[in-house]
């Protein structure tokens, strides 16, 4: 009788032995899976980074190989770069958001903190900057994040609202 009570109890550690096996191969494989916004393992971002992944304002993320795609593609286009690390982009984004989506617009956003070797390419010298493509050319840029209160530097959501206005048309409002 205890020959058959040792059996089934060694069934069971051998059982619990395999599924504490497998559901660490499944633990371990999702956790470096890459991430949909960058393409990449979410462990390879900057902390800041991380912190805005499940932010709804930071979901229209574009990477520098579709950015060059729709340059050489000849397209017209906003992007809108920022970096997590900004205080004047975390101000401003919240706020310019919900006029992008009354608009219509899309505005990819590119950020300098995980791709900042385009800095130079994109001659963005300060985060926020708004730029506007035309055919695949730079057109126009609006830098700088909103106003703080007290402050004379940067723009108001008028400002934002008119410069998508000047590209996007009249039908964008």
């Amino acid at each position: 009788m205890k020959k058959k009570t040792k059996k089934f109890s060694m069934i069971y550690v051998y059982i619990g032995i395999i599924i504490i096996l497998f559901g660490s191969i499944f633990v371990l494989g999702n956790m470096e899976k890459d991430n949909t916004l960058y393409g990449m393992p979410a462990s390879e971002l900057n902390p800041a980074t991380r912190s805005l992944l499940d932010n709804p304002n930071y979901q229209n993320i574009i990477l520098p190989d579709e950015m060059d795609n729709k340059i050489e593609g000849k397209e017209d286009f906003f992007v809108y770069v920022f970096s997590s690390t900004c205080r004047y982009c975390l101000n401003t984004t919240p706020q310019i958001m919900p006029l992008v989506n009354d608009m219509g617009i899309d505005l990819p956003m590119f950020n300098l903190l995980e791709f900042n070797q385009y800095g130079s390419k994109l001659r963005v010298e300060s985060t926020p900057s708004l730029l506007y493509y035309k055919d695949g050319v730079e057109v126009d840029r609006l830098e700088g994040g909103l106003r703080e209160e007290g402050t004379t530097q940067g723009h108001t959501l008028d400002d934002f609202k008119a410069f998508f206005t000047k590209h996007a048309g009249a039908d964008a409002q």
